[in-house]
């Protein structure tokens, strides 16, 4: 497993969004029913798993791996690896997981892709060929 990526308490929210966008994270902002923005998530999907971050606060992160079979990313029943707390260790913890770390070995290599939906919300699609 690789060691835990320090990011620097000075960096921004904007910063470490950054950071996650530059190694491919993918955002969504779930929103109430009168449109408000309820949080930011950071998905990234590789091989056979789903690295999430919920941003609910600079001192209310959780970030997440689960299998890529997940059917609700935002409330998993299957949680490889987590971390919560403040902002900047989480993502660095986040960010320090190697690829394969706390990966399932699947007889075959998940694909799929994630699918726009309404209201900013988006669904996996699993790929049956």
């Amino acid at each position: 497993m690789a060691s835990s990526m320090t990011l620097s308490p000075e960096l921004t929210v904007e910063e470490v969004l950054g950071t996650l966008i530059a190694r491919g994270y993918r955002f969504l902002h779930p929103r109430d029913a009168n449109g408000e923005v309820v949080t930011v998530v950071g998905i990234r999907a590789h091989g056979t798993v789903i690295d999430v971050v919920r941003l609910d606060g600079e001192d209310d992160v959780t970030a997440m791996r689960m299998p890529h079979d997940e059917d609700d990313v935002l409330q998993p029943t299957t949680v490889l690896w987590s971390s919560s707390g403040a902002m900047q260790p989480v993502v660095g913890d986040l960010l320090s997981l190697g690829d394969e770390d706390y990966t399932p070995h699947y007889s075959h290599r998940g694909g799929g892709c994630w699918v726009r939906g309404e209201s900013g919300r988006a669904k996996w699609l699993m790929a049956t060929a």
